[in-house]
């Protein structure tokens, strides 16, 4: 295991870091030199094209023990509950739906085989949309190693920390934090002190971004500088391992006779970071009414249409409460955006009984949504004095795109079957007088 106490990080979102786990590996002047410095091998690592424009463009430079192409040929694995969007296996209802926590497994599970799909949208083929997974493990991956070509991964771990060993580096990762790791980046995932359990946001678009302050100025949401990136950090082990490739929706495995994190320096801004959420400069009313949900965005994957977001991960943390005379929960609405929720920890304040840490819902495009029916009769009621909001932290992936549940998601037996019921007592107090 590694002391995690001796862990460093570099700081800055979507930065050009430079680091070294041997003094003189990264070259002086150029990338590709005609040798590398140890007998090193250079190799860059894309993850947009390379004309992307100066500010979207990531690539990073690794200098490694062998290139990549240093294995065997890849073979078809099963993919056990693990899908990719179109979901085409079962029509998609517009009903709101809810689940509880996904149960940790009992029998032995790395990260891999306890990797579940919930919902998805777009087409990974044609990098539009998202996929949604929930993951459970309790025993680590030991010489196995992942990655997907079909999208970026988004972590929201919710229970247990976990060590993400990365072809750039080591991350670890609590409840509370979140890790990003590059479409086709390899890691593998250990638990660091029993099981782990979280979600996962699989972009198939455009690489998260931060979003853009607008009027609010140079300040506030998600600062550059929270950012932490690993240093490098190599195995030179020659010893058979085998990576897990996910790409069009199937799995492939292929061996190879030593480690793939086996890159001694690398530079470059296609890395893998991880952000502590309760770094987020929340920015709030003040007066009146209650802001729309887009004030508490982390991050952002535009889509090809202006304002409009293939996904947005958004954030509910503990926070002040202080506007005057308005119904303080998130109110009724329908959306064209698509939005599914996970709570991490705490009450979520729109739903205050039966969403569970762990848990889940969907409310589609166009399907109404909002507070049940006992937090809408206390908010209507309620001393409107300044209010703390503690010890809670719930999420959202956004999508303009509907978000279809697979099979298993519609027939999980964690599903709410009496979601509604939470409804079902709102009372008619219309009477026709001012």
């Amino acid at each position: 295991m590694i002391d995690l106490k001796s862990l460093n990080y570099l700081h800055g979102f979507n930065n050009e870091h430079e680091t070294e786990a041997l003094e003189g590996a990264l070259p002086i002047g150029q990338f590709n030199p005609q040798k590398c410095a140890y007998g090193l091998y250079a190799e860059q690592f894309s993850s947009t094209a390379f004309t992307a424009p100066r500010s979207e463009n990531r690539r990073t430079w690794m200098y490694r023990i062998r290139p990549s192409i240093a294995m065997g040929d890849f073979e078809p694995i099963e993919k056990g509950l693990i899908r990719t969007a179109p979901i085409d296996e079962v029509a998609c209802p517009p009903n709101v739906m809810r689940w509880d926590a996904q149960p940790i497994p009992e029998k032995p599970t790395d990260f891999i085989d306890g990797l579940i799909t919930v919902a998805a949208n777009g087409d990974a083929k044609t990098q539009v949309g998202i996929g949604i997974h929930v993951y459970c493990a309790n025993k680590g991956m030991e010489d196995r190693f992942f990655y997907s070509a079909d999208g970026e991964l988004l972590f929201v771990p919710q229970e247990g920390e976990l060590i993400a060993y990365t072809e750039l580096g080591i991350l670890h990762v609590k409840p509370g934090e979140i890790l990003v790791i590059p479409r086709g980046m390899k890691f593998k995932i250990d638990p660091v002190d029993g099981p782990i359990r979280g979600y996962i946001s699989e972009n198939y678009g455009a690489p998260y971004h931060l979003p853009e302050r607008g009027p609010v100025g140079a300040n506030g949401y998600t600062n550059q500088r929270d950012f932490q990136y690993p240093v490098a950090w190599f195995e030179d082990r020659d010893e058979e391992c085998i990576v897990v490739a996910k790409f069009c929706g199937e799995l492939y495995q292929a061996k190879q006779d030593h480690s793939p994190l086996d890159v001694v320096a690398w530079v470059g801004n296609s890395a893998p970071y991880k952000y502590d959420l309760s770094r987020f400069n929340v920015i709030n009313t003040v007066s009146y009414d209650h802001p729309d949900p887009s004030i508490f965005t982390v991050l952002t994957s535009p889509s090809d249409t202006h304002g409009v977001a293939n996904i947005d991960f958004v954030i509910f943390p503990p926070r002040w409460m202080v506007a005057e005379n308005t119904f303080r929960p998130p109110w009724y609405h329908r959306n064209i955006m698509s939005e599914f929720m996970g709570l991490i920890e705490g009450v979520y304040d729109a739903k205050e009984k039966g969403f569970e840490p762990g848990g889940m819902s969907l409310h589609n495009c166009m399907t109404p949504h909002g507070p049940e029916a006992d937090v809408f009769e206390k908010a209507s009621n309620a001393d409107l004095k300044p209010q703390r909001y503690e010890n809670t932290l719930a999420f959202m992936f956004e999508s303009r795109y509907v978000i279809a549940p697979t099979e298993y998601a519609l027939r999980s037996p964690t599903r709410q079957k009496d979601y509604l019921g939470c409804w079902g007592t709102l009372e008619k107090h219309f009477n026709g007088k001012m």
